[in-house]
């Protein structure tokens, strides 16, 4: 019976040459934000290495946000001459090379649409590592969706799944914001199809989302007291597993 939250590791590539392409002409209202596609990928396991390319001469304005979150930058100068992408090589090989030297990722990221990353994929497959795809839609070539084991589409990141309730007004302001950790989390699992929401997975995804997450820091003895006080607020639905005693998250609650 399992009982852990997620326990893959990442590694996250980011094409962004590919990306940025993807959104230029775009309406004003849709913008690429790093830190939406991190925490959509915090939800399926721990990131251990982040890295975009790119000629940054040509995308500077973009480099304070990366940087922010934690990815280091690789520099590819724009080739004069016509020919591939090095970028794009230079991601390959990257990828590759991790993936021999460093047997417990297990799943790898490639952020980026192009059709040309799936012999990598297949690669990357065949060295029993799990590959997920990231882009926007329109951008996504049909070879690249069809080759990796999950595509998450960026216009989907924000989409909710279910109707998670609404935090009470009169909420003090840090009580607030460990209860929209918690909510965050549970529709994180529940968009993972884990089918039972054991306390102890719950809490391993609120510190993913939130490495500095303590239940004492926000005046909680336990974290099973964080979740009796959700619970009182209308927020969650709890039932204790009959042998273990542990929590289980079996639905939101009310609204109050």
């Amino acid at each position: 019976m399992e009982r852990e939250g997620n326990g893959s590791t990442l590694a996250v590539f980011v094409d962004f040459e590919n990306i940025a392409l993807g959104f230029k002409g775009k309406k004003p209202s849709l913008k690429f934000d790093i830190n939406k596609v991190l925490e959509r990928l915090v939800e399926k396991g721990k990131i251990v290495v982040k890295k975009a390319y790119a000629d940054w001469v040509r995308y500077s304005e973009f480099k304070h946000q990366l940087h922010e979150a934690g990815l280091e930058l690789i520099e590819i100068p724009k080739r004069q001459m016509a020919g591939k992408n090095s970028a794009d090589i230079r991601l390959v090989v990257d990828a590759l090379d991790l993936s021999w030297a460093k047997e417990h990722i297990d799943t790898f990221v490639i952020v980026s649409g192009d059709s040309d990353f799936s012999p990598l994929v297949s690669k990357l497959k065949e060295n029993g590592k799990r590959v997920i795809g990231l882009s926007l839609q329109e951008s996504a070539s049909k070879l690249l969706t069809e080759n990796c084991d999950e595509f998450i589409y960026y216009e989907e990141l924000e989409k909710p799944v279910g109707i998670p309730p609404k935090l009470g007004q009169t909420l003090p302001k840090q009580r607030k914001a460990v209860f929209q950790l918690l909510v965050d989390s549970i529709i994180a699992l529940v968009r993972e199809n884990k089918e039972i929401l054991w306390s102890s997975m719950v809490k391993e995804t609120m510190k993913r989302k939130k490495p500095s997450f303590s239940e004492s820091g926000y005046g909680y003895r336990t974290f099973s007291e964080l979740l009796e006080d959700a619970e009182r607020h209308g927020l969650i639905k709890l039932r204790a597993d009959e042998r273990s005693g542990s929590y289980i998250v079996v639905g939101f609650g009310k609204e109050k």
